[in-house]
Protein backbone atom coordinates (compact mmCIF):
# COMPACT_ATOMS: atom_id res chain seq x y z
CA UNK A 1 0.00 0.00 0.00
CA UNK A 2 1.30 2.92 -1.09
CA UNK A 3 2.19 5.90 1.86
CA UNK A 4 -0.90 7.99 -0.19
CA UNK A 5 -3.34 5.51 -0.46
CA UNK A 6 -2.74 4.88 3.66
CA UNK A 7 -2.80 8.95 4.63
CA UNK A 8 -6.21 9.16 2.71
CA UNK A 9 -7.73 5.92 4.49
CA UNK A 10 -5.75 7.32 7.75
CA UNK A 11 -7.73 10.68 7.23
CA UNK A 12 -10.97 9.28 6.18
CA UNK A 13 -11.15 7.25 9.38
CA UNK A 14 -10.13 10.11 11.50
CA UNK A 15 -13.18 12.30 10.25
CA UNK A 16 -15.63 9.64 10.05
CA UNK A 17 -14.48 9.06 14.02
CA UNK A 18 -14.63 12.78 14.34
CA UNK A 19 -18.07 12.66 12.86
CA UNK A 20 -19.51 9.60 15.00
CA UNK A 21 -18.32 11.52 17.99
CA UNK A 22 -19.86 14.85 17.34
CA UNK A 23 -23.05 13.35 16.70
CA UNK A 24 -23.25 11.26 19.45
CA UNK A 25 -22.48 14.62 21.81
CA UNK A 26 -24.97 16.48 19.78
CA UNK A 27 -27.99 13.67 21.17
CA UNK A 28 -30.15 14.83 23.31
CA UNK A 29 -30.17 12.95 26.07
CA UNK A 30 -33.05 10.35 26.96
CA UNK A 31 -36.01 11.34 28.51
CA UNK A 32 -37.37 7.73 29.10
CA UNK A 33 -37.84 5.94 32.50
CA UNK A 34 -34.95 5.46 33.83
CA UNK A 35 -32.77 8.00 32.17
CA UNK A 36 -30.55 10.66 33.76
CA UNK A 37 -32.82 13.24 32.40
CA UNK A 38 -35.49 12.24 33.54
CA UNK A 39 -34.29 11.76 37.02
CA UNK A 40 -32.73 15.44 37.02
CA UNK A 41 -36.20 16.49 36.04
CA UNK A 42 -37.69 14.55 39.36
CA UNK A 43 -35.18 16.04 41.52
CA UNK A 44 -36.02 19.69 39.92
CA UNK A 45 -39.81 18.31 41.36
CA UNK A 46 -38.52 17.50 44.55
CA UNK A 47 -37.56 21.10 45.26
CA UNK A 48 -40.99 22.89 44.23
CA UNK A 49 -43.19 20.87 46.14
CA UNK A 50 -44.19 20.89 49.80
CA UNK A 51 -43.21 17.11 51.09
CA UNK A 52 -40.04 15.68 52.98
CA UNK A 53 -37.49 16.14 50.74
CA UNK A 54 -35.24 13.13 51.49
CA UNK A 55 -37.92 11.35 50.87
CA UNK A 56 -38.47 12.75 47.29
CA UNK A 57 -35.03 12.44 46.24
CA UNK A 58 -35.10 8.47 47.27
CA UNK A 59 -38.58 8.09 45.73
CA UNK A 60 -36.59 9.51 42.32
CA UNK A 61 -33.82 7.56 42.76
CA UNK A 62 -35.84 4.29 43.65
CA UNK A 63 -37.63 4.94 40.41
CA UNK A 64 -34.94 5.55 38.11
CA UNK A 65 -33.04 2.25 39.10
CA UNK A 66 -36.46 0.11 38.88
CA UNK A 67 -37.12 1.80 35.52
CA UNK A 68 -33.40 0.56 33.97
CA UNK A 69 -34.83 -3.32 35.21
CA UNK A 70 -37.52 -2.93 33.21
CA UNK A 71 -39.63 -3.17 36.70
CA UNK A 72 -41.88 -0.17 36.38
CA UNK A 73 -45.00 -1.15 35.34
CA UNK A 74 -48.90 0.40 35.31
CA UNK A 75 -51.92 -1.48 35.03
CA UNK A 76 -54.83 -0.66 32.23
CA UNK A 77 -57.09 2.28 33.94
CA UNK A 78 -59.80 -0.72 33.75
CA UNK A 79 -58.15 -2.44 36.13
CA UNK A 80 -58.11 0.27 38.69
CA UNK A 81 -61.52 0.97 38.32
CA UNK A 82 -62.68 -2.83 38.65
CA UNK A 83 -60.27 -2.42 42.05
CA UNK A 84 -62.30 0.90 42.99
CA UNK A 85 -65.70 -1.23 42.49
CA UNK A 86 -64.84 -4.36 44.06
CA UNK A 87 -63.83 -1.75 47.14
CA UNK A 88 -67.64 -0.47 46.96
CA UNK A 89 -69.04 -4.04 47.14
CA UNK A 90 -67.56 -3.77 51.49
CA UNK A 91 -70.01 -1.31 51.49
CA UNK A 92 -72.51 -1.72 52.98
CA UNK A 93 -75.63 -2.07 50.66
CA UNK A 94 -77.58 1.38 51.74
CA UNK A 95 -73.89 3.08 50.78
CA UNK A 96 -72.65 0.64 47.76
CA UNK A 97 -74.70 2.82 45.06
CA UNK A 98 -73.21 5.91 45.94
CA UNK A 99 -69.86 4.61 46.65
CA UNK A 100 -70.26 3.11 42.74
CA UNK A 101 -71.39 6.70 41.68
CA UNK A 102 -67.77 8.21 43.15
CA UNK A 103 -65.72 5.90 41.43
CA UNK A 104 -67.38 6.01 37.95
CA UNK A 105 -68.11 9.84 38.02
CA UNK A 106 -72.02 9.44 37.83
CA UNK A 107 -74.80 11.18 39.36
CA UNK A 108 -74.29 14.24 40.77
CA UNK A 109 -70.52 14.05 41.36
CA UNK A 110 -67.42 16.25 41.74
CA UNK A 111 -63.52 15.40 42.12
CA UNK A 112 -61.75 17.59 44.31
CA UNK A 113 -57.96 17.83 45.15
CA UNK A 114 -54.91 15.74 44.21
CA UNK A 115 -52.33 13.51 44.98
CA UNK A 116 -49.69 15.74 45.50
CA UNK A 117 -51.63 17.89 47.61
CA UNK A 118 -52.60 15.06 49.89
CA UNK A 119 -55.43 13.27 48.25
CA UNK A 120 -58.49 13.36 45.71
CA UNK A 121 -61.66 14.20 47.35
CA UNK A 122 -64.63 12.37 45.79
CA UNK A 123 -68.80 13.40 46.47
CA UNK A 124 -71.33 12.32 45.57
CA UNK A 125 -74.65 14.52 46.23
CA UNK A 126 -77.78 12.07 46.70
CA UNK A 127 -81.36 14.17 47.31
CA UNK A 128 -83.01 12.46 49.77
CA UNK A 129 -86.97 13.29 49.39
Amino acid sequence: MSSTAFRTRFLALAITTTLASAAAVAAPPARGPGSDARYQNELAVCNTIQQDHAACIREAGAAREEARRNGLTSAAPASYQQNALARCQLQPPAERLACEQRVTGTGVSSIEGSVLGGGVIRETVTPVN
